[in-house]
């Protein structure tokens, strides 16, 4: 028993990743955290989505379940749990049924290499980045497999849609990804780095995020990168897999209830893995604003109030929501969950401003602040762009971002080239 005590505390005292350290106790508790994290994440994502687009529309959104439409995600989970999951007479069951699975297999085996922090990821491998895109990559098998076992023409169709999107939109990321992996190079040494956590370090030694690097260079392949992510990922508007209005919901056309909902699951879990990608790659991963210009312990100690301000500034806007609900008695239960949400949200950026906790949540905050803006600019789109037709998509990735992201590529190279010169004596 006190072996397996000092097992557990031994990690307690390192300054590597569980999975580097070997500590399989710790790598275990990472990964429950990190999938509970990123289910609460696309449960959030649905109910902003709602809301969001509401507003952008000049309408309410979910308003009747729960205060402002807060348990309108758990209505629909639950709705889906009891709703007839049924599999057609001609389609190849047991494909079928594991399609989905694949696809969340890959979207969120993706996060044991995602850094929230120097110590706070499952594992560093030195190969990080091409495990992440190669993880990622492989969703567009499940996609495949679910168009194809229905046996039935739209989902074939949109599964084929999906699997040419992938493959044109992901050499053009390859490009912008090589470019970022090149301007880690620029050290001492003339040696970049393939790891995740390697790739923030080299962030914060150059004292400068990689979208900045050589400029324009570093901007216009983070900008082919969130366009590819945004392909990537099937989203507006290069949804042309579902495309409601053509193939009535594309590859899981034939899919009800709890598989249907593993497709968005899968989604949303995507979404949030390549905005991970594209936020360690270019903005500095977990490193908070300025950290090289506006260092030391007084601007350290401005910096670590944000986090527990961030959560009472929301719980500001529920109370003054909570204000402005109707005084009708059918709103009393509403009106009451809502403070009740709001007096959570206090009690935890209160609990954020205990020194001990926000030293330890800083990276965290930081990194999920700018992964939750991507997800933000998900949103915008889907409510801003129309759908391109599939030509138009075909022509983006391969005339347009292709070439771009190869002489973005060519001129990154020859940059780094001239500057690792300089260190040379």
């Amino acid at each position: 028993m006190n072996a397996f005590v000092q097992y557990i505390e031994s990690y307690l005292t390192s300054n590597v990743t569980p999975g580097a350290a070997g500590n399989m106790f710790w790598a275990s508790i990472y990964i429950l955290i990190v999938f509970t994290g990123v289910s609460v994440g696309v449960i959030c994502m649905n109910w902003l989505e709602r809301k969001v687009l509401a507003h952008m529309q000049v309408r309410l959104g979910p308003m009747r379940v729960g205060p402002h439409g807060l348990l309108q995600p758990f209505a629909d989970a639950l709705k889906l749990l009891l709703k007839e999951d049924i599999i057609p007479a001609r389609a190849d069951s047991v494909i079928f049924w594991s399609a989905p699975f694949i696809v969340d297999l890959a979207a969120f085996t993706v996060f044991v290499v995602v850094p929230f922090g120097p110590q706070h990821a499952i594992t560093d491998m030195n190969i990080g980045i091409l495990f992440m895109l190669g993880v990622s990559s492989l969703s567009v098998l499940g996609i495949v497999m679910a168009g194809w076992a229905s046996n039935s023409h739209y989902p074939l169709i949109g599964a084929l849609r999906s699997s040419a999107q992938m493959v044109s939109y992901e050499v053009a990321m390859g490009f912008a990804v090589v470019s970022a992996i090149l301007m880690t190079s620029l050290n001492a040494t003339g040696t970049g780095t393939l790891s995740m956590i390697g790739i923030v370090e080299a962030q914060k030694a150059q004292a400068e995020w990689f979208i900045f690097k050589f400029f324009p260079l570093g901007l216009i392949a983070f900008f082919i990168f969130t366009v590819a992510m945004v392909a990537e990922t099937n989203r507006a508007p290069f949804d042309l897999a579902e495309a409601e209005s053509e193939l009535t919901a594309g590859f899981h056309t034939e899919y009800s209830g709890f598989r249907w909902s593993l497709f968005f699951l899968a989604e949303y879990g995507a979404m949030m893995a390549v905005s991970s990608i594209a936020v360690t790659l270019w903005l500095g991963g977990w490193l908070r604003p300025f950290p090289n210009w506006l260092s030391g312990s007084t601007w350290d100690s401005i910096f670590s109030y944000f986090p527990g301000a961030t959560f009472l500034f929301l719980a500001t806007l529920c109370f003054y929501e909570t204000a402005r609900m109707p005084k009708h008695p059918y709103f009393r239960i509403q009106t009451i969950g809502l403070a009740v949400f709001g007096a959570l949200l206090a009690l935890i950026g209160l609990l954020l401003f205990v020194p001990a906790v926000s030293v330890r949540i800083q990276d965290i905050f930081w990194f999920t602040a700018k992964v939750a803006g991507f997800m933000y600019l998900y949103i915008w789109y889907r409510g801003t762009f129309p759908r391109y037709r599939f030509d138009q998509l075909m022509r983006m990735g391969w005339k347009v971002l292709l070439p771009i992201g190869l002489g973005t590529l060519i001129l990154t190279a020859g940059v780094a080239l001239i500057q690792q010169n300089l260190w040379r004596p």
